[in-house]
């Protein structure tokens, strides 16, 4: 299949952003932008924009643009979506694409009409087709069918990038795009309905240690294989593509490694201190077989991983019990 997504990169290097100039994170209550507030903080910058959905509903347009006009970014990294898991995405599709592609079309349009000179679109790894060929290329995109369970919230994403490519081609901005792999660590959602996988088995097992029960049962067969990106990782991915990265293709941010889902609830399990049994519901769905993204391109440009998901989890563990009365549900 032949697409303007699925052109090989052009790719160029970018200057570093201006560590002073105006920085609005969209999203940056959330876990991924309220890690790329914490590390932008880290790394000196100093007029950063934020505001909660309470005080702007990006959804709607009217304030979206107002908004951007009164604060004039220069930068932009867009971090704010509706994002849940298996459950959630197969319960609400309505919501998931509707949603997602108003804050997009607002934000993105906004950003074009006054003038932001750099943008990052987050995405998602659950673009790619169910079945894809292993580790994932970013030149996989549009090859295969979505994985049904999350399909209308991958379709919205695509569009995202694909607005993305359309403003470097028609306007030059150097506009990129992320998409990370499975995300987690503080400020994660861990309720019942809409948590991802592993703040969902942190939750789970927490409970089931604090109640002394003798067993947790997990949806599934524990045999799709998935990869784990620690939030404060791709923060950094984030930052550094801004300051070094401009070309047409999506970058797949990862750790290049994945675990079953066995795996991971056992190293869960064993962090949290729960010793009963672990059992499997196989009349639920798996989702996707297998999820790893290659992340040759991200290495190209100069970024690497840091954070262990042992570690990682270790400590996403400890800031769930500190926060335990405050965590999103």
């Amino acid at each position: 299949m032949s697409t303007a997504l699925n052109t090989p990169a052009d790719t160029t290097w970018h200057s570093p952003l201006d560590r002073d100039a105006p920085f609005y994170v969209a999203g940056h209550k959330g876990l991924v932008g309220s890690a790329i507030w914490r590390h932008l903080e880290g790394r000196g910058f100093t007029h950063l924009i934020g505001r909660t959905s309470a005080e702007l509903d990006l959804r709607d347009r009217g304030a979206v643009f107002a908004f951007i006009e009164e604060q004039r970014p220069t930068n932009l990294v867009l971090a704010a979506a509706k994002v849940g898991g298996i459950l959630a995405n197969s319960t609400y599709p309505v919501d998931f694409i509707s949603s997602n592609l108003q804050v997009q079309v607002n934000v993105l349009d906004a950003a074009l009409e006054f003038g932001v000179e750099r943008v990052l679109f987050l995405g998602s790894s659950c673009i790619y087709p169910k079945l894809a060929p292993q580790p994932i290329k970013e030149d996989y995109l549009l090859t295969g069918l979505l994985e049904p369970t999350n399909d209308a919230y991958a379709i919205a994403k695509i569009a995202g990038i694909l607005q993305i490519q359309s403003v470097r081609k028609q306007y030059g901005l150097p506009w990129i795009s992320a998409m990370p792999t499975n995300l987690y660590g503080p400020g994660d959602n861990f309720s019942p309905q809409g948590a991802h996988v592993l703040p969902a088995l942190i939750r789970r097992y927490e409970a089931a240690r604090v109640d002394g029960l003798d067993h947790v049962t997990n949806w599934g067969t524990g045999s799709p294989m998935r990869e784990f990106l620690h939030v404060d990782d791709m923060a950094g991915a984030c930052l550094h593509l801004l300051d070094h990265y401009d070309g047409p293709q999506q970058v797949n941010v990862g750790t290049g490694e994945d675990q079953t889902i066995k795996e991971i609830a056992e190293m869960v399990a064993e962090e949290v201190g729960f010793l009963g049994r672990i059992e499997w519901d196989s009349s639920k769905p798996d989702g996707t077989p297998r999820k790893l993204l290659d992340i040759s391109l991200l290495e190209s440009a100069g970024w690497h991983p840091s954070i262990t998901l042992r570690d990682g989890i270790a400590s996403t563990v400890k800031w769930y019990r500190e926060n335990i009365d405050i965590v999103r549900e």
